[in-house]
């Protein structure tokens, strides 16, 4: 047996060192938050993404009361996203959350469906999208690529010896 170790690398930024445009896209995945209908978790998402062109679009997450029928902030933007600007790369996505409701100590990241969403986005456009997660204490962490927080993702490369 061999051990091996994976290391990923993000920044984290104190908000009064954030650059503006980022300080932008936080806010306005925070003001996604207030469109977030959670009426069963009372647990509010907002997402914002920065397109290629300078188009910024947001989302926000929906519940159902059948649990599994509801989709997460990222999910929405970015599918939304890509129904309306098909063609246009996403370059960033900002996410943010009711940090106020949790107890954690640093970081509420993408479940894996939203995870593997983003994989799937990254690929479609073969170019990385940066990630943006708020954190408490105004701390923001920059990741470059979803491959920092999904290693080892399932990407469409796997399916080629299948057709």
């Amino acid at each position: 047996m061999k051990a091996q170790y994976l290391t990923i690398s993000y920044k984290r930024f104190d908000w009064s060192d954030l650059p503006e445009d980022y300080k932008d896209l936080i806010n306005k995945s925070h003001e996604a938050q207030s469109k977030a209908y959670a009426p069963y978790s009372n647990f509010k998402v907002g997402t914002c993404i920065l397109l290629e062109d300078g188009t910024i679009f947001t989302g926000s997450n929906q519940e159902n009361a059948a649990y599994p029928s509801g989709l997460c902030a990222e999910r929405v933007a970015i599918f939304s996203c890509s129904a309306h600007f098909p063609h246009l790369k996403m370059k960033v996505l900002a996410i943010t959350c009711d940090l106020d409701k949790l107890l954690l100590p640093d970081i509420l990241a993408p479940c894996g469906a939203c995870r593997q969403t983003i994989c799937e986005y990254e690929s479609r456009q073969n170019e990385p999208i940066k990630i943006l997660l708020k954190c408490p204490g105004n701390q923001v962490l920059e990741f470059n690529s979803i491959g920092d927080l999904l290693p080892f993702s399932f990407k469409s490369d796997a399916l080629k010896k299948v057709q």
